[in-house]
């Protein structure tokens, strides 16, 4: 049976697609602004993106913005990333910091979802995922290509080494480079959905090739959808409002 990850009032894994904004600014003020646009739009999710943070380097003034952000967001899932350089992230820390900065973030229990690279070691995620489950925190386990889309076999591979090592949700990105990569990742969304059914999955094509992907959760199994709020976080994505007229009305006609 496949589970559902229940945070404050949203449930990922059943129904709509939930959709997500990214908070991509560089310090407080930057940041505060943002959370206050957010707050109005009709998103289920934020997610902070601290890589863009210019002192994320100082643990403590990141849990005193979080602090801020939580306040202004006091009711809506806030998801927590650190999205290295390798996968598409603003920059580099070590190892030991971004393990670091993970586990002092979850003990906060400021955020409700930590997102955690898959290419980690196997101790390291493992130690983050039970922190995170003492703390009530969900861990998403996510994988970025930018360049290219794996072959099909090799994302259900990664989706299987998530579940594994104890992941709540899965997110993968990948970039197409033709319209049989795009139709790969939907099909590779299926499988994980309706052939093994353990935990939500987030998966998406970047880019303007692989818009459908970003509109088409409910019908292929794709929990979460990420749509730009007052800035994109990566490429492909479109606006809060334009994303959630667009996932009400396929909604709407296919149930």
């Amino acid at each position: 049976m496949k589970s559902v990850v229940k945070i404050r009032n949203v449930v990922i894994g059943e129904g709509m697609p939930k959709i997500c904004a990214p908070l991509v600014g560089k310090n407080l003020v930057e940041l505060l602004e943002e959370a206050s646009y957010l707050k109005e739009l009709p998103l289920d999710l934020v997610e902070w993106r601290v890589d863009f943070y210019e002192y994320l380097l100082d643990i403590e003034k990141v849990k005193t913005v979080l602090q801020e952000i939580r306040k202004i967001l006091s009711h809506i899932p806030i998801i927590f990333t650190f999205r290295s350089l390798k996968e598409g992230g603003q920059k580099g820390v070590s190892t030991e910091y971004y393990v670091q900065l993970n586990k002092e973030i979850i003990r906060t229990k400021l955020v409700d979802i930590v997102d955690i690279e898959l290419f980690n070691e196997k101790q390291h995620i493992e130690d983050m995922v039970s922190i995170a489950e003492e703390n009530g925190v969900a861990i998403i386990l996510s994988t970025h290509d930018f360049e290219k889309t794996p072959p099909k076999e090799e994302m259900i591979e990664k989706f299987q080494r998530a579940v594994s090592l104890g992941a709540h949700i899965f997110k993968l990105a990948v970039m197409p480079n033709s319209t049989k990569d795009v139709i790969n990742l939907l099909d590779a969304t299926r499988i994980m959905n309706e052939c093994y059914n353990n935990i939500p999955i987030i998966t998406m094509a970047m880019g303007k090739r692989g818009l459908i992907s970003r509109i088409s959760g409910e019908v292929f199994g794709s929990a979460i959808t990420f749509g730009a709020g007052k800035e994109a976080s990566a490429p492909g994505q479109v606006s809060v409002e334009e994303l959630r007229k667009i996932i009400d009305a396929i909604h709407k006609y296919s149930s």
